[in-house]
């Protein structure tokens, strides 16, 4: 039997699944990984409840030596805090790092997830042999996280990384943080939907194999899909959310000079055409120009796990930096 100084916990609190695993310190494939979808009106109590469960299941009655989480919504990492969860009920101001070393007698660290999938990716994913990555997720939404020199950077306000609230298009469609043009507006999922059915309702003459799609199926993959089949609008639509991306990724490495940038998130999938003109769009908005490496992510949605794992190790400094702080040192 291991003894607990080789272990560490990982939880990925998602907004519509959960996930636990158990890595020995040092390992690059899990002992034991254990994942649940939560139902619809589940709460943060629910939700916190299945994830005992489930991280019990995979210690096997073993303890951690540290815990990692990644959260899927705003968290203050130096507190321990849960912020908000935009898709779970009940998650305002819980302290989840303090909840969960007192469950399992072990110090925690907790990142939101799109900084545990940038710093999973810079460790073990498509970042590794990379001093600096930009890691953007384009998905229902546009996240990211930036690690320089190894070490993952949140910004003062906890916001580095924010690369999907870029203005690419000062007059652009208006986003969800209420301002208009941003990267997210843009090029997410539900942006390149939404484009996609204003141009069917705008070109009514010419013709596309999205007309034939029920409302609720005319998705980011069903764009990707017709453009691939030839399909002129569809590529139209898709081709402006790459363009966008391409803006945005370039912007930001003109700030950052990542040695390399890694998108992940299903919105990648859409195909070699797309990926085409984001690199060219983004080596030509960067002044590192053809220069600047732009790669698919490599550990998919095992991503914010192994992000947490990485960020574990600091679960022991956090928690003395929060204790000097509560003694106001």
């Amino acid at each position: 039997m291991l003894g607990m100084a080789d272990l560490v916990l990982a939880l990925d609190f998602g907004g519509t699944k959960l996930a636990a695993a158990v890595a020995e310190r040092g390992a690059t494939a899990w002992r034991s990984v254990e994942r649940s979808l939560l139902p619809r009106g589940v709460d943060a109590a629910m939700a916190y409840a299945e994830m005992i469960r489930l991280a019990r299941g995979v210690l096997s009655g073993e303890r951690p030596a540290a815990i990692g989480v990644s959260f899927n919504g705003p968290v203050d990492p130096l507190a321990g805090m849960v912020r908000v969860s935009f898709q779970v009920p009940g998650w305002e101001a819980v302290p989840l790092a303090e909840c969960l070393t007192a469950e399992f007698d072990a110090p925690a660290q907790i990142e939101n997830d799109a900084n545990a999938a940038a710093l999973g990716e810079a460790r073990y994913g498509a970042g590794r042999g990379a001093e600096s990555v930009l890691y953007l997720t384009v998905s229902t939404g546009v996240g990211g996280g930036v690690v320089l020199a190894g070490q993952l950077r949140r910004g003062h306000h906890g916001l580095a990384g924010e690369i999907g609230h870029l203005c690419v298009e000062p007059d652009g469609p208006r986003c969800a943080c209420g301002r208009r043009g941003c990267l997210e507006a843009l090029a997410s999922g539900p942006a390149i939907a939404r484009h996609a059915r204003e141009a069917l309702v705008a070109h009514t003459e010419r013709p596309s194999r999205l007309r034939a799609l029920p409302d609720a199926a005319l998705d980011a993959r069903a764009v990707a899909e017709a453009a691939a089949q030839g399909d002129a609008l569809a590529w139209e639509v898709l081709e402006g959310a790459a363009i966008a991306l391409g803006r945005g990724i370039g912007s930001a490495a003109n700030v950052l000079d990542p040695q390399r940038v890694i998108l992940g998130g299903g919105v990648t999938h859409a195909g070699e055409r797309y990926w085409s003109v984001v690199r060219s769009v983004a080596q030509a908005t960067a002044l590192a120009g053809d220069t600047l490496e732009i790669v698919p992510a490599a550990l998919g949605d095992e991503a914010p796990l192994w992000g947490a794992v990485a960020g574990s190790g600091s679960a022991g400094a956090g928690a003395r930096e929060r204790e000097r702080g509560e003694r106001g040192a």
